[in-house]
């Protein structure tokens, strides 16, 4: 009796193996959404990234047919000529976080700002041309 007692004994995990898998559970799933969490936000930035790209061909753009620089943004949504389209449309002047993009001209200079995740201009996390 005391062999098939023993046997019964050691038939299931103990707590302290199920406590062990559990925390070794954990710490991978930690790992992972460590590792892959903000997939969503470096998407984001590569997309506003793009759109200043955009932004900033159409503003070549505008300057090669019009003669000058475009003096605020809405500039590039609107028609140059009857007849034409904007060189971008209304929705193509916000960035992937849905807040409007900074276009400031000095001459022949211009920037071309997005706020970034936290939506404030002037801060560290700001996209630029």
């Amino acid at each position: 009796m005391k062999v098939k007692n023993r046997k019964l004994r050691r038939a299931g995990f103990t707590l302290v193996e199920l406590l062990l898998v559990i925390t070794i559970l954990g710490i991978l799933g930690t790992v992972v959404v460590m590792n892959f969490g903000d997939v969503g936000g470096d998407a984001r930035k590569e997309t506003t990234r793009q759109s200043i790209l955009a932004i900033d061909q159409a503003v070549v753009l505008y300057n090669t047919k019009v003669g000058k620089m475009p003096k605020d943004i809405s500039d590039l949504t609107t028609p140059i000529n009857d007849g034409d389209q904007g060189l971008l449309k209304a929705k193509d002047v916000n960035d992937a976080w849905g807040n409007a993009f900074e276009y400031k001209v000095d001459g022949k200079k211009y920037t071309i700002r997005s706020a970034g995740p936290d939506g404030q201009m002037n801060t560290e996390d700001d996209i630029t041309n």
